[in-house]
Parts: structure tokens; sequence; C-alpha cells
């Protein structure tokens, strides 16, 4: 009875496979289509694939060209082709403005290109692209059901933006480049006021500063100081009891210790 069974469904395998191989050779757009959307439906997008680019061309300018681009463009969205998928469904939304479909395919678009950001510490061009796109969705359609999503991916590209940022101004601290991280330090933290690293920038350009200090020739230590000091009251009037508060104070100390001298 296994043996049977396992027959009928090789059979109906290798029918199924050799229709498809079949149709593919066809000259005939309408079986091509056809079988392209039944593919499309069943999940099966790789071999839906293949039919959609033989006979996209062919359809240009006729009634169902509209269907027809929008199942391409989302073919290549699910198989996470989002380079193809972002340019394809661009150019659905500009071809067909008045397609029920324009909002969907304008979405999945701006996704495609959240997909294709690269983590943080990679070059972030792409990421700035997925924010100007996600950013005209989001202003285009305001009451979109996809809108709290959007503004969610946004603020994930952005955060990335700033931990990219980050990461670069906390290099040259641990690197003892200090003057180069106390300035990258004031850039972040002028470009992202608001941002979630605030405590620990601050934090770090307070350390740059202070090791840039004890580490100066004589004649520039008092200054050093001094302005470290002065960072350290900016830290501590925004966070009295943060992650670094008791790094701060014993900063803080000792600067003090080594100011009395010059008094």
């Amino acid at each position: 009875m296994k043996k049977l069974l396992f027959l009928l469904t090789l059979v109906l395998v290798l029918g199924s496979c050799s229709e498809y191989q079949k149709v593919l050779k066809e000259e005939e757009v309408g079986p091509k289509y056809k079988l392209a959307e039944e593919l499309y439906k069943e999940g099966k997008y790789k071999k839906a694939l293949r039919l959609f680019e033989q006979i996209v061309p062919q359809f240009r300018g006729k009634p169902q060209a509209e269907r027809v681009m929008y199942y391409y463009s989302d073919t290549y969205y699910n198989l996470e082709d989002y380079y193809l998928a972002g340019y394809q469904f661009e150019r659905f939304a500009k071809s067909y403005p008045n397609s029920e479909k324009r909002e969907e395919a304008a979405y999945k678009g701006a996704k495609s290109y959240y997909y294709l950001s690269p983590r943080y510490s990679l070059d972030q061009e792409e990421t700035d692209e997925a924010i100007q796109k996600l950013q005209a969705y989001i202003n285009a359609y305001p009451d979109s059901e996809n809108l709290e999503e959007a503004n969610k991916l946004v603020a994930e590209l952005r955060n990335k933006k700033e931990k990219k940022a980050f990461e670069i101004a906390k290099q040259y601290h641990h690197r003892e480049n200090y003057k180069v991280a106390i300035k990258a330090f004031d850039n972040y933290l002028i470009d992202y006021p608001g941002s979630s690293f605030r405590e620990k920038a601050l934090y770090y350009k307070l350390e740059s500063q202070y090791l840039l200090a004890i580490g100066s020739y004589e004649v520039f230590v008092k200054e050093r100081l001094e302005t470290a000091e002065s960072f350290y009251n900016n830290y501590k009037k925004y966070y009295k009891e943060g992650e670094f508060t008791a790094d701060a104070e014993e900063i803080s100390e000792d600067i003090k210790t080594r100011l009395e001298k010059y008094k």
C-alpha cells in the first residue's frame, strides 16, 4: 500500500513538473499567465517568477498589466530579493497611481529598503535611503493601517544611525585620542539631542576630558581640569542617578583634589 501511494505521488509530481516545463516553453502568453498566477497564489514563487519574467514585457499597455506587475513585484518581495522588489514596487506605484494596490505597493517598496539597511557598523547610505522612503510613505498615507509599524521602522533605522555615530566617537575615546573624541561627542550630542545613548556620550566626553587633562603637560593641566569639571556639572545636571553617576562622581572628586594645589 505504501509503495502504491509513493508511486502515485511520484506520478503526480512528475506530471506537474512536465506540465510546468511544457508551459515554460510555450509561445502563447495565456497559459503562462494562468499558471504563473496559480503558482504565485500557492506560494511557489521561484517557479512563478520564471513565468512572470517571460510574460511581463508582453503585457505592457494591456488591461491585465496592472495585475501582472503587482504579482511580479510581490514575487520578488516574497523571495526576499529586496533590491528588485523595491525597484519594481516603485515602478508599479508610479505607473498605476489610481490602483487599489498602490498604497500596499508603496509600503512594500519602502519596507524593501528597510530590509536592505546594513548593520550599524557598516556604511549607512542605504539606511538613509530607507528612512527617506519610509518617511515619504508616512507623509503620503498618514491614515494608513501600516502607520504604526512604519514609524517603528523609521525609529529603528534612526537608532541604528545614532549607534553608528556614537560608536565612532567611543572608538576615539578607547584609542586615547581624547581631543578628537571630545569633538566627536560634541557633534553627536548636537546631531542626536534625544538619543538613547545621550548619557553615555556625556559621560565619555567627561572621561575623555579628564584623561586628557591628567595626561597633559603641566602648563595645560589646570585649564583642562576646569573644563572637565564643567563637563561633570553638565552630566550631573541631567543624570543625578544615572548609569555612570558613581564613576562620574569619582572623577569629580579627583578633579577637585587636583585643582586644590592651584589655589
